[in-house]
């Protein structure tokens, strides 16, 4: 635990809303934990906000965050060498004062960061199952299903465990690399 892929996705723009928003999604490496937030901007601000929520929602100490190299993330690299690196960009410097590496796929090689990538499939099957009134019915579906995910979705690369009861045989074995007990939910209701 606290190897991180992080990455956006956007949003169908509701009924309600004057502008596009955008879904932050950031899983873990081992324990396949979700942390999701909807934000209005692409912005290296919002992503270091995210980063910043990350870090206080993890129950683990995050070490390594996976990015693209958008310009939410980082101005260190370019495919046509547009942006110099700065040394500045929020993102990294967020990752720096917690000591957290921040790594970047290669260009073109958006299977580099699949884990995300394939949550984020989900996601987009769970938006296609019906139709949203407004941008709060939206961002309700969205945060149940992170629970649901995170509780009582068994997953095949976790031996048929959903994410918190692998957290917990993690926490068994390494606990020092957690920073709070973990804690299952109860069943929901049927």
């Amino acid at each position: 635990p606290g190897y991180v892929h992080i990455d956006i996705k956007h949003l169908p723009q509701m009924p309600d809303e004057d502008q596009k928003r955008y879904l932050y999604v950031a899983i873990d490496r081992a324990t396949r934990w979700v942390y999701l937030e909807v934000r209005s901007s692409q912005s290296a601000k919002d992503a270091q906000a995210f980063m910043k929520r990350v870090e206080e929602e993890a129950p683990f100490t995050i070490r390594t965050v996976l990015t693209d190299n958008g310009k939410s993330f980082t101005d260190r690299f370019s495919v046509g060498g547009g942006r110099k690196p700065s040394g500045n960009h929020l993102f990294d410097q967020e990752c720096q004062n917690h000591g957290i590496e921040h790594r970047l796929i290669r260009p073109g090689r958006p299977q580099t960061n699949g884990m995300v990538e394939r949550f984020n499939g989900r996601i987009s099957d769970v938006l296609a199952t019906r139709r949203y009134d407004s941008s709060e019915d939206l961002e309700q579906t969205l945060e149940r299903y992170c629970w649901l995910y995170n509780h009582h979705i068994p997953q095949k690369a976790l031996h048929h465990k959903a994410p918190i009861a692998a957290m917990k045989g993690w926490q068994v074995e390494r606990p020092e690399l957690f920073t709070q007990a973990i804690v299952n939910q109860t069943e929901p209701d049927t």
